[in-house]
């Protein structure tokens, strides 16, 4: 199959239900559920752009295998016009939701193509893991699918160990292997866009202790999430079912976020791609350089939604007439800065690229690091925080769309109007502000933006580990010694 359409992503999920629940209800189909289509016809529009004469070409490349036009985030990139390709076809999908739905399905199909790049990496762990590796991305380039992945165990509490009694364990342990597969058991969080994707890839948790047990949780793997034995917990719905005057993100953009829990599911050899092996779980990611695939996804669409928010914070300062307020110009200024500053580490990610030991051409991490670190521990909360700055009163003067068909209406118009904006048009738009920066879709946006990349202080412990400082250090050791 080519590139799907987006009726066909939509079909797949009908034909292949997973178990999904949520608010005490078993969900009989996410398509028509009203608290998931909407996120479902927002990524079937992601698909369609693969068949808009204006975008196609830019969206698909020729599938090595079959020689059909396949969604362009499945390519290993070679060159460095390869990554900028991909970067545009990024760019395209993340301005359909403005930048809020961050698990869009390029990211994972980087992720999974820079594990095939790397394949050989994954035969150090059992030769036949390479194979695996490179049918599965083959796969579902070929089928177009969409996946979720999980990366986080659940524990008791903050305290406890992982490796616990296997009867008593709440991490997704392996329980035992067959000649069929291995079979695991427990939970894992957090698959955003799990409950409307065809596929979850379940990674290695970010870092394994060692122990004697430790291998039990050192596994990598994919299945379909219509699996026997598999379910998905929703949270609550972040669309309430409003138009999309008066939520306008939400009512479009809701890519769920869900607990999955394994019930002795049997995930069968060819599809397990790394396990039992405790150092490789916890360095594959640096080893194939997945991070700086998904990385440039990840930035670009930062880039994106910053881009967005400097779009409407400037019309909310032209809507109010405070443009040549200083204060306003400042904070606006302010979001300029971050823009530009996200811009520059996509594109020297680019120009700093390098093809690794498997001749992939990889981003340099660096810059898309750097950029990951200010957009989740500073930039967009603070964004949100000009978005209520600047909309103080305005964004809590918000009549519904509904009262614009009601005996008020004269009165709306007259007193809601501005010197620049018709009534209608200001509420609208604050309306969106809103919904960026203060209801319960916007909350989740500054909750997933600061720990959807794990805990901000041990990625910051990690790249101080990490980073390498001799060369800093070196030039103030040889400056010292300076004489004169």
């Amino acid at each position: 199959m080519p590139a799907r359409t987006g009726q066909q992503y939509i079909d797949g999920l009908s034909k292949h239900p997973a178990e999904v629940w949520i608010r005490g209800e078993k969900v009989d189909d996410v398509t028509t559920h009203p608290a998931l289509r909407n996120g479902v016809r927002s990524l079937a529009a992601l698909y369609d752009q693969q068949h808009d004469p204006a975008t196609k070409d830019a969206m698909t490349f020729e599938s090595p295998s079959s020689g059909e036009p396949v969604g362009l985030s499945f390519i290993i990139p070679k060159t460095v016009e390869d990554l900028v390709k991909r970067r545009e076809m990024m760019t395209n999908w993340a301005w359909e939701s403005c930048g809020m739905m961050a698990r869009t399905p390029d990211f994972l199909n980087a992720a999974v193509a820079g594990w095939a790049g790397s394949s050989e990496y994954f035969a150090a762990n059992r030769p036949e893991f390479k194979d695996n590796v490179l049918r599965y991305h083959e796969y579902i380039r070929e089928n177009d699918l969409t996946l979720t992945h999980t990366l986080v165990n659940l524990q008791r509490s903050r305290g406890s160990t992982p490796y616990d009694k296997i009867e008593d364990q709440v991490a997704l342990t392996v329980v035992k292997e067959t000649d069929a597969g291995i079979v695991v058991h427990g939970s894992r969080i957090l698959a955003t866009l799990g409950p409307i994707s065809d596929e979850i890839a379940v990674y290695p948790t970010r870092s394994h202790l060692l122990g004697k047990d430790a291998w039990r949780q050192a596994f990598s793997f994919a299945l379909p999430c219509a699996t026997p034995g598999m379910k998905f917990m929703c949270r609550e719905s972040l669309d309430l079912g409003r138009s999309s005057f008066d939520h306008p993100l939400g009512s479009r953009f809701e890519e769920m976020d869900a607990l999955v829990f394994f019930d002795n599911v049997l995930v069968p050899w060819e599809r397990v791609f790394l396990l039992g092996d405790v150092d490789m779980c916890n360095n594959y990611s640096a080893a194939t350089q997945s991070t700086a695939h998904t990385g440039q996804q990840v930035v670009n669409r930062c880039v994106v939604k910053t881009e967005f928010m400097l779009g409407l914070t400037s019309l909310m300062a032209e809507t109010l007439g405070s443009t040549q307020v200083p204060h306003v110009q400042e904070r606006i200024g302010e979001i300029v800065v971050y823009l530009e500053t996200l811009k520059a580490c996509v594109r020297a990610a680019e120009a700093d690229a390098k093809l690794n030991e498997w001749g992939v051409m990889c981003p340099a991490q660096g810059p898309l690091t750097a950029g990951r670190h200010l957009f989740s521990r500073t930039i967009y909360a603070r964004i949100a925080e000009i978005v209520q700055l600047l909309g103080s009163s305005s964004l809590m003067a918000l009549p519904a769309e509904a009262d614009f068909d009601t005996p008020v209406a004269p009165e709306l118009e007259r007193y809601l109007a501005t010197e620049s904006t018709g009534a209608r048009d200001r509420v609208r738009l604050f309306h969106l502000a809103w919904d960026v920066a203060c209801s319960a879709f916007g909350g989740r946006q500054v909750l997933y933006e600061r720990f959807f990349g794990g805990d901000p202080v041990r990625n910051a412990m990690l790249l101080y580990q990490s980073y390498d400082k001799k060369n800093a250090m070196d030039r103030v050791q040889r400056f010292l010694e300076r004489e004169g």
